[in-house]
This record gives structure tokens, sequence and C-alpha cells, in this order.
């Protein structure tokens, strides 16, 4: 028996299913919600094409040959399994499950992400998150991640972006070296400074020291030797 998926029409086989499953067109119908007529359309094309009978209809009821008793039997498992896997994904709007996978830098993680992950793994303990720390700034969408997050402006221009935390800058030095180094009037002072520098894989020079008072923006570079 051969019937190519190429050549018939996936709701043949659907309305044959179901009228075996309920042994009555009228119910059949009813259930796909199309008329009477149709499902006897339906399966009348369905035997045409195969060149066989399938159920015998009396004005009363409606019964499977042994081929249409072969060919429910056949059809039957791969329907039960696609409703239930429909259902399953049904059921993940309402439980949260499957894995996020998050690329970040260790500090960002640290302070921003893990803590308030904490409270969400205990509430939808079917999620499983994976974090990647990583200062290369990989490629969100190419490496398969769902979430990028970074410092700054450093996101692609095309991703869709929400603050997560409270823009902040801070410079901060020990006691003892601020006791004896250069007062800083001016961002630019930095400059006279012996300061820590970032220098990220993704770019040639040294990540800029950025400065805001009200909107005003600066940006100065630091000395020193970079990490």
């Amino acid at each position: 028996m051969h019937w190519s998926m190429k050549k018939d029409d996936f709701n043949d086989r659907v309305g044959f299913v179901t009228i075996a499953r309920e042994r009555n067109f009228t119910r059949a119908a009813a259930q796909l919600g199309v008329s009477q007529s149709s499902m006897s359309r339906t399966v009348a094309s369905v035997e045409r094409r195969m060149g066989l009978q399938l159920l015998t209809r009396t004005t009363r009821s409606v019964s499977l040959t042994d081929t249409g008793e072969r060919l429910l039997a056949a059809l039957e498992p791969h329907f039960q399994g696609i409703e239930a896997e429909v259902e399953s994904l049904r059921a993940m709007t309402n439980r949260p499950s499957g894995t996020i996978r998050i690329t970040t830098t260790d500090y960002a993680a640290n302070t921003f992400v893990w803590p308030r992950l904490q409270g969400l793994l205990r509430q939808y303990p079917a999620l499983r998150i994976e974090i990647v720390n990583d200062y290369g700034l990989t490629d969100i969408v190419a490496d398969h991640f769902d979430i990028g997050v970074r410092l700054g402006d450093q996101g692609a221009k095309d991703m869709i972006a929400v603050h997560i935390a409270l823009d902040m800058t801070m410079v901060v030095g020990s006691p003892g070296y601020l006791r004896t180094a250069p007062r800083i009037k001016i961002p630019q002072d930095l400059t006279l400074h012996n300061c820590i520098n970032l220098r990220l894989p993704t770019q040639e020079s040294l990540l800029p020291c950025e400065l805001r008072k009200d909107r005003r923006q600066v940006q100065a570079r630091v000395g020193a030797a970079d990490f």
C-alpha cells in the first residue's frame, strides 16, 4: 500500500482518522467544523486515490473495512503524537521552560544578572540558564545566544536594548594613592594619574573613561598600562 504525502492532502487524512474514531459522519464533521457532505467527499476522494474501500456505510452506522483498520492503525499513532506535542507546547505558555543562553562579562553576571535570576529560577524550575563570560562582544545571533548583557552602547545597533541597571560611572583609588596624587578638577586631569585601563579583544584602542554630568558626556583617555 503506497500513499504519497506529496500527492495527498493532509486534511484528507485528518478527516479519515476523525471519521474512523467517531464511526459517525455527523459527529466527525462537527468536530472538524465542516459539513457532513464535505466529510463524505473527503472519504470518497481518499478511497478513489487509493483504489480501495476504507469504510462500510449504512443509513445508521459507519464501520471500517480491513483496509480501513490497517490505515487507521498506521496513521493514528502519528496523530496522537502530534496532538500530545501540541498540548505540551500549549502548556509552556503558562510554565516557562527550556534553556536561555546569556553572554556577558563576569562583573555584569555577578552584579546584575545572577541576583535577578535566582528568584526567577525558584519560581520556574523548568528553566535552565547558561551564562557565558566573554569580553569579546560575541555575536549574539550568530552564536545562538538569547540575551547579551553589554556595558554602555556596546550592543549591536540592530538589537533591541533595555536598561537593566542605572547608568553609573565611578573613578576610584586607594586612600594611600590619593593622598599623594594630583587633585582631579576636570576629566582631562585623569591623564596625569596611574590608572588601570581595559582593552577589549574586539577593539584596537583602550576603552576611554566615560564621565557624565547632567546631560553632558565626556570621554577621558587615561594614562598607564592596560590590562
